[in-house]
């Protein structure tokens, strides 16, 4: 919140208040309904959008500067216009027909583009982009040969499926994402879960029986966008049954956005490794990341 708001607090608070006292003890003061809606208007640049919500329920004259144009413009990314015809087909209808607080409003709700292999969504606090790739939308070595994956429905996934493998020498999932993210630092996360989980007599029982090959070597993550490469590589250990979102990366978007590259591999064939989901790959802003660790 801006120095400005800050400063407005304890009226916005006591107003109420004062005028109570006033109509009681004598004729009306001055009070947050008298200020022009310019002035009202300056002080919602200063909020996030929740915030500006949130005060346009406090009357008439911040419910009418909320609305204004200019207000929701400093709220959207600089390439809203791009991220807008990158998540409706008829992205200029949306632009030329809706108010920016409707093009916020509009751009705040998950959407599936790409066919449905792709959630999207811009962040109400930060105004930077959310996004979850489903697995199906990744390239997944050996995928079309069921002696190795198998596409499992679910409802422990936002896309109701995940893949699992029993069992392979060369495990390599890779992906790749041509989008206009609005500027910003970014992390990558993946979605993956040792064992295959059941549901029998309404309870989630895990299923272990496949699960090897994971504490001989580690799995290697890379994050490409540009010349930003980043690369990290963890043993997976964790306790079957539980899904974990795996740091890949970070990136950076810059003035123009460019395309991002992901992978998580283990190509030691000296050994076979199975008995993992792979859910989703989930791209969000930098400052979140830490809630999805």
């Amino acid at each position: 919140m801006g120095l400005r708001a800050i400063a407005l607090l304890p009226f916005l608070t006591c107003s109420g208040r004062n005028a109570a006292v006033s109509e009681t003890f004598g004729p009306p003061e001055t009070g947050l309904s008298d200020l022009p809606e310019n002035c009202a208007a300056e002080v919602l640049l200063h909020l996030d959008a929740p915030q500006i919500c949130r005060l346009a329920m406090l009357n008439s004259v911040f419910r009418g500067a909320s609305g204004a144009d200019f207000v929701w413009e400093s709220k959207l990314p600089s390439n809203y216009g791009e991220f807008v015809k990158g998540v409706y087909p008829d992205g200029d209808l949306v632009l030329q027909n809706s108010c920016k607080r409707d093009v916020y409003s509009k751009l705040c709700q998950p959407s599936f583009i790409d066919g449905g292999i792709k959630k999207v969504w811009l962040d109400k606090s930060t105004g930077k982009a959310c996004m979850v790739v489903s697995s199906k939308g990744l390239s997944i070595t050996g995928i079309d040969d069921r002696r190795y994956w198998n596409l499992i429905p679910t409802k422990q996934s936002m896309f109701s499926i995940v893949a699992y493998l029993q069992q392979i020498w060369w495990f390599e999932v890779t992906g790749e994402i041509d989008f206009p993210f609005p500027p910003g630092d970014y992390s990558v996360f993946i979605r993956l879960q040792l064992g295959k989980t059941q549901k029998r007599f309404g309870r989630h029982i895990c299923n272990s029986e496949h699960v090897h090959g994971w504490d001989r070597k580690p799995v290697i993550f890379n994050v490409t966008c540009g010349e930003e490469v980043s690369t990290k590589q963890c043993y997976l250990n964790e306790k079957p049954g539980e899904w974990i979102n795996y740091h890949a990366g970070d990136f950076t978007v810059g003035s123009s956005s460019m395309k991002l590259k992901f992978s998580v591999t283990q190509t030691d064939c000296t050994h076979t490794k199975g008995g993992l989901c792979v859910d989703s790959v989930v791209i969000c802003p930098a400052e979140y990341s830490g809630g999805l660790l």
